[in-house]
């Protein structure tokens, strides 16, 4: 458990490229305004990289640009809002975004299987050999698991329950109809090859079935590594509860991409600081609060009339 220091150290520096190390972009493509911004670096070999998404919240929004319909996990409904698709890099631990895109089809007719596949080019030609690539069920296409398979990367995914395997040489069947055993069964998935697949039970009482492309995995190892993929939905919420990813009330396109591109900025702060202090997200931001509010006391600027 990390120890909160009694006094905040002084700004982080930020660490040079060094061969065995990549930069962390946090900046997309999507967003030119906002530049190059690297983050405290990532190790090029290790880690795992995971790809998920999140909806930002719109829901009164009528002429705001893009603010699409989506599903969200919160909800559990399709609800208004900004799809935000994000490439972290986690050794189980530190945080740290390597990507982003934002789901704007009707502008550059860009697909989520598509920004995907960008992301993961991306992040291969940026020099990074994780131990892992994880993602949910909506990302596991042939084509994506392809291009994971291309990059000599090994991948941790969902699959629906209707996809076709092959577990004993008799036919495709969806996956529900499949015998899967405690420790995993390794089966052939339609139109990719042999995966190994495991039966665990979700929180809402229904079934999961995870696939990997690591034959070799044991249920602990699954364990272990679905606990580091769960790492980017701490990521996200810490964007929306600490950095106002959320907070944008524009309609002009620029503008709210610049506000996201900014609040990752934010977000590399705080996570560096969390690293080297032991000082969580919420004291971190809380404290900058504080010392406001203790400054604006001890000398307030403005006054406000009585009211009895």
């Amino acid at each position: 458990m990390w120890k909160r220091p009694r006094a905040i150290p002084p700004p982080l520096t930020v660490q040079r490229m060094t061969p065995t190390r990549a930069c962390c972009i946090v900046v997309s493509p999507t967003v030119p305004r906002c530049g190059a911004k690297c983050s405290p670096t990532v190790p090029r070999a290790g880690g795992y990289v995971v790809l998920d998404d999140t909806t930002l919240d719109k829901p009164y929004a009528r002429e705001m640009d893009l603010v699409t319909r989506h599903w969200s996990g919160k909800h559990r409904a399709v609800v208004e809002g900004i799809n935000l698709i994000s490439l972290l890099w986690t050794d189980g631990d530190a945080h740290w975004p390597c990507d982003f895109r934002l789901y704007a089809k009707a502008d550059d007719a860009q697909t989520k299987n598509d920004h995907f596949r960008a992301m993961l080019d991306t992040a291969h030609t940026r020099g990074l050999h994780p131990i892992l690539v994880a993602f949910d069920s909506w990302y596991a296409s042939l084509a994506n698991l392809k291009r994971v398979r291309q990059y000599e990367w090994q991948w941790l995914t969902q699959l629906k329950a209707n996809r076709l395997v092959d577990a004993d040489h008799s036919g495709n069947r969806p996956i529900r109809d499949v015998f899967i055993a405690h420790s995993g069964s390794i089966v052939h998935l339609k139109g990719y090859g042999l995966v190994k697949v495991f039966k665990t039970a979700d929180r809402h009482g229904g079934v999961e079935f995870w696939a990997t492309s690591e034959l070799t995995m044991s249920v602990w190892d699954l364990v272990d590594h679905t606990a580091a993929a769960w790492q980017i939905e701490v990521y996200h919420r810490g964007l929306k509860q600490f950095c106002g990813l959320e907070r944008a009330q524009h309609r002009a396109g620029t503008a709210p991409r610049n506000h996201i591109g900014l609040a990752l900025r934010a977000f590399v702060r705080l996570e560096s600081h969390r690293l080297v202090t032991g000082v969580s997200w919420f004291e971190a931001k809380t404290a900058i609060v504080r010392h406001a509010v203790r400054a604006y006391l001890a000398q307030p600027r403005y006054l406000l009339m009585a009211t009895a």
